[in-house]
């Protein structure tokens, strides 16, 4: 279970890539588990995926990411 402050962060993490503008980005999924922020969906190139979790990193706040987004190709 989150606590309020792993809650926030999922959250703020969540609205940086709702808010991209890059639509890729948008689509993803951000989950919060203990300690770690889980970042899941689909997007066409490696970039993307290194985009997506360079753009939750500043809201991460010690938590370890896991980046679960898969690259189509």
């Amino acid at each position: 279970m989150l606590n309020t402050v792993q809650q926030e962060i999922a959250e703020a993490a969540s609205n940086l890539l709702a808010n991209s503008t890059v639509r890729e980005l948008r689509q993803l999924r951000v989950d919060g588990n203990s300690d770690q922020l889980h970042l899941s969906g689909r997007v066409r190139s490696y970039y993307h995926k290194q985009l997506a979790q360079e753009t939750v990193r500043p809201v991460a706040s010690g938590m370890q990411m896991v980046n679960r987004v898969r690259v189509l190709g």
